[in-house]
């Protein structure tokens, strides 16, 4: 305990550091995966994407960033196996974002999409076997997280092969295919609004103390929802059909309708990406500063501060502005052909298993869901729509970041620990 207070300044310094290096990193590659489908689609251009991102990811990671942040700074390991020398979990806890940090940007200027929460998740448990011991995990927690990297790409494919069926047959395949997209475009405005807004309600804001009960949570959501699809009736309704471009493609008008619902549906998985993702880099930047406001004490219950919520938010936007467009093109091109329907179909399929997650305080990789939504997409054209080794270095390169992220973490920790030990 001697240590955190004789040091205290210079941890808080390198806790603030570190935590700003990480959402950064998470900005420039995971943003970018986030946004990639909405740019991939033609519905929004990079430009627009990073102002999209700017609102809406800052929103969700202050308004429902609190429950995954809790997964992340006391689920993984358990603090009370060392209550005695508090300074290992803050050298752990710095290395976990450094390592995490030095990873995502190498990653990103490879234009490598890569997974966040592999990386930190990786690296906590890395420190913890090496400088505490291997008892000292969660392996629990673990499995469950585990499990989530595998069912969360799973149910983000079905929600959007779902979208996109359900798009084909009532849409592209009708006999009016331009009328039927006036008619159900705005249902599928409402749809988006109304699953953000509900699973929002549900957990995401309770750390603004909100009393709201379950029935009025339903309603707003209705309400918001139905608000948002008179302006998307409207939005669609301006779009003009373009004869000449439905006679070399009989959709490309339908697809033009689709392109304001993009922009909902991008504003929804910037929201959604902002509410989980943040978590990977104020969480351990949070567990650091408590143990220094504490004076060493391994505390089993402590609040999110407003400020890091605000600070890990700034730090994604700016990662996405300043080297996000390196990695944006991998999930919205690369993989399989996206216009705006399978765009829509797919960004909504990976917000609403996003969002779910991180209500539920589950620390899902991002990069993970919406490649698995893009597939799904894909797949509902037929396995030749989707691009197989593109898949497979993507998954190749998940498999790496996990060991990476640990190795480093391990070698950071011992750095740290030599210097102010």
């Amino acid at each position: 305990m001697e240590i955190i207070t004789e040091y205290n300044w210079i941890f808080f310094s390198l806790a603030v550091i570190f935590g700003l290096y990480m959402t950064w990193g998470i900005g420039a590659n995971d943003v970018a995966n986030a946004m990639g489908t909405s740019v991939g689609s033609g519905a929004i251009t990079v430009k627009q994407a990073i102002i999209i991102a700017a609102i809406f990811e800052f929103s969700g990671a202050f308004l429902a960033g609190g429950d995954v942040t809790e997964t992340i700074r006391k689920g993984i390991i358990d603090p009370g196996a060392i209550s005695d020398r508090p300074e290992l979990l803050l050298y752990g806890m710095l290395a976990a974002l450094l390592s995490a940090a030095i990873w995502l940007m190498a990653a990103s200027t490879k234009g490598w999409p890569v997974s966040t929460t592999h990386t930190i998740v990786g690296a906590v448990v890395g420190f913890a076997i090496v400088g505490i011991g291997p008892d000292s995990v969660n392996w629990g927690k673990i499995g469950k997280i585990v499990a989530s990297w595998i069912i969360s790409p799973v149910l983000g494919g079905v929600i959007g092969f779902v979208l996109m069926v359900s798009i084909r047959k009532f849409i592209i395949n009708a006999d009016e295919p331009i009328k039927m997209a006036r008619r159900y475009g705005p249902f599928y405005v409402f749809l988006a609004a109304f699953i953000v807004v509900l699973v929002s309600l549900f957990k995401g804001l309770k750390h603004l103390k909100l009393d709201v009960s379950d029935g009025q949570k339903f309603l707003w959501a209705a309400i918001l929802g139905v608000l948002l699809a008179f302006v998307g009736k409207v939005m669609i309704n301006r779009v003009k059909v373009d004869a000449i471009a439905d006679k070399d493609f009989h959709y490309a008008s339908v697809e033009r309708m689709f392109r304001p619902m993009m922009i909902f549906t991008a504003c929804a998985m910037a929201f959604a990406h902002g509410s989980n993702d943040v978590a990977n880099g104020v969480g351990p930047m949070a567990a650091v500063i408590g143990l220094i406001q504490s004076g060493g004490e391994v505390a089993q219950e402590s609040e999110m501060p407003i400020w890091i919520l605000l600070m890990g938010g700034g730090g994604i936007v700016v990662g996405l502005a300043t080297l996000g467009y390196r990695v944006m093109q991998t999930i919205g091109e690369k993989i399989t052909e996206l216009t705006p329907t399978r765009g829509y179909s797919a960004t909504l399929g990976a917000a609403s298993t996003v969002v779910l997650a991180s209500t539920n305080g589950i620390p899902v990789s991002t990069t993970h869901i919406a490649v698995g939504a893009v597939l799904g997409v894909g797949l509902a054209r037929g396995i030749s729509a989707v691009d197989l080794r593109v898949l497979i270095n993507i998954v190749v390169s998940w498999l790496v970041t996990l060991p990476v992220g640990a190795g480093l973490a391990a070698l950071i920790f011992f750095i740290l620990k030599g210097i102010f030990s």
